[in-house]
């Protein structure tokens, strides 16, 4: 594959993973989850690499998850205590991530971890740190654990359909039937976490909450079907990541910023010509609804 086929997968990878989970969050009402989260996973990385010395392999992603079940429980245990929710995420996520960046800036030293690194991404490099897979060759690592990852996603949501689904849309009815919500949340939180962490090396944690977030808010627009929202959240995804790219390559700018930029325009032509919840649907229902009305009276009169 060529180097821009490898960046366009990757990519995609993090758009079509950060997609589904991001449908989750969208009606849970966690999309600020997907912020703090993109970000106090920095901690578990540096944590993770100051035990080890290395910046790749499994502890990076057992260290993130940690950072990420830290948040969920933190953000929880201050909101049980009469704490908003908003409030107690923007405590616990600018917290641990400054304790990240302060340990990033006084213990990482000359490795390749800084805090442009960690927002931004470096997915132009991508393609150079490769890893023999049997069966397929030479495959970028970033590029192999982000489809390891999105496996995973893909089998977990598959697998306990239902519950997400009950749990999302009404959690007492869930936990009345038997369903453990405390758990499937923080199961949840750790498939947050694992997909932040596997997309955070490639593309930084600006790209990480723009794929979270915005596919989902757009495709919700569309429809009012569980599985279709998944399945256009990944389909809005792989298209921000496409025109990012080609956005980026267009200006000479950054892939990464390009990509979230994309996704922002999905949004924007979503939120304008949606079928149902759009703003040019909208006001043509509105106007035929009124031109009925008048005929109506003309009539009468």
């Amino acid at each position: 594959m060529t180097y821009t086929g490898w960046i366009l997968l990757t990519a995609s990878l993090v758009g079509l993973s950060c997609g589904i989970v991001g449908v989750f969050l969208i009606l849970r009402r966690m999309a600020m989850m997907a912020d703090a989260i993109s970000h106090t996973v920095l901690l578990g990385i540096v944590v993770a690499f100051l035990i080890t010395r290395e910046l790749s392999g499994p502890h990076m992603l057992i260290g993130a998850i940690i950072a990420g079940l830290l948040t969920a429980v933190l953000v929880q245990w201050f909101h049980s205590r009469g704490v908003q929710q908003d409030a107690s995420i923007g405590v616990v996520f600018t917290t641990l991530f400054a304790i990240g960046v302060i340990l990033i800036a006084t213990r990482v030293g000359n490795a390749h971890l800084d805090t442009k690194h960690a927002l931004m991404g470096e997915i132009t490099f991508v393609p150079w740190n490769v890893m023999h897979v049997p069966l397929l060759g030479e495959v970028p690592k970033a590029t192999f654990m982000l489809g390891v990852v999105l496996l995973i996603v893909v089998i977990v949501i598959a697998f306990f359909y239902k519950e997400w689904k009950i749990t999302s849309f009404d959690p007492a009815l869930a936990a009345s039937i038997g369903i453990p919500v405390v758990l499937m949340h923080y199961v949840f939180m750790s498939l947050v976490s694992i997909t932040t962490v596997a997309s955070f090396d490639a593309v930084g944690a600006i790209m990480v909450v723009a794929m979270l977030i915005t596919p989902a808010a757009a495709s919700y627009l569309w429809t009012d079907k569980l599985s279709t929202m998944i399945v256009l959240s990944g389909a809005f995804g792989i298209l921000s990541a496409f025109m990012g790219y080609y956005i980026a390559v267009w200006l000479d700018t950054s892939i990464s910023g390009s990509m979230a930029f994309a996704t922002g325009i999905v949004f924007i032509v979503s939120f304008l010509c949606s079928p149902k919840h759009g703003v040019i649907s909208r006001f043509l229902h509105k106007y035929s609804t009124h031109g009925a009305e008048e005929n109506q009276v003309d009539r009468v009169s």
